[in-house]
């Protein structure tokens, strides 16, 4: 969960959250309060720099009673308090997966380059170009001479990468999804990162891709803005 939270965010010298951390330019600001919880029971909060120190322990201290996770779905227990300490009524949460050593792709997958990314990307994916330098390793799943499923970084640090994963409609249910990012995660692990998944709880494709990966679930994020 630390891997995840330091993946997502950028953080200043104190461990305060300063921005969504990713490889393209731009920096959009981090969410005020980032909460992870786990299958072990352990909790880590982190707070975005604009959050007063007072309001920071308040929440701290609520962070250390949340108990185990087990189901992704289940809000946390103090999520009442949360939202009414932030004054907020906007949150998100979704399930976070290890992606494992064993998983490796069932079907033939490719790297995207600066090289290669105009042809791969045609008929569909003609954004990537734009970013392709910076969201590495891009792996796709090639049909008829262009990606149809890519898996991609988009989220960088030194000891782990996020998973961004993009199929096009007309090829979903095919396996695909689940290839590249097997795919990507074989790359990563070669960079030696750990390669991390992660979705929302409404995201219900994306957490069929988790399923049918046999992913290793983690924990669970919850971010109030």
């Amino acid at each position: 969960m630390k891997m995840h939270v330091e993946a997502m965010f950028t953080h200043d010298r104190n461990m305060r959250l300063r921005a969504i951390n990713e490889p393209w330019p731009g920096e959009p600001p981090a969410p005020r309060f980032f909460l992870g919880r786990t299958i072990e029971g352990s909790a880590l909060c982190r707070f975005r720099y604009d959050v007063p120190e007072t309001l920071a322990r308040q929440l701290e201290e609520l962070c250390a009673d949340e108990p185990v996770v087990r189901d992704f779905q289940t809000k946390p227990k103090h999520f009442e308090a949360y939202m009414n300490l932030l004054q907020s009524e906007r949150f998100t949460m979704g399930p976070c997966y290890l992606i494992p050593d064993t998983t490796l792709p069932a079907m033939e997958v490719v790297s995207v380059t600066r090289e290669n990314v105009t042809e791969l990307a045609r008929g569909g994916f003609e954004w990537l170009a734009s970013d392709i330098d910076y969201a590495q390793p891009c792996i796709a799943l090639v049909r008829e001479g262009r990606a149809v499923s890519i898996c991609r970084s988009v989220r960088i640090t030194s000891r782990a990468h996020e998973a961004g994963l993009e199929t096009l409609e007309e090829f979903r249910g095919k396996g695909y999804a689940a290839a590249v990012v097997a795919g990507w995660a074989r790359a990563v692990r070669n960079m030696k990162a750990a390669p991390l998944y992660s979705t929302l709880c409404d995201n219900l494709s994306s957490q069929r891709v988790a399923r049918k990966s046999g992913l290793s679930f983690y924990g669970v994020n919850f971010t109030i803005v």
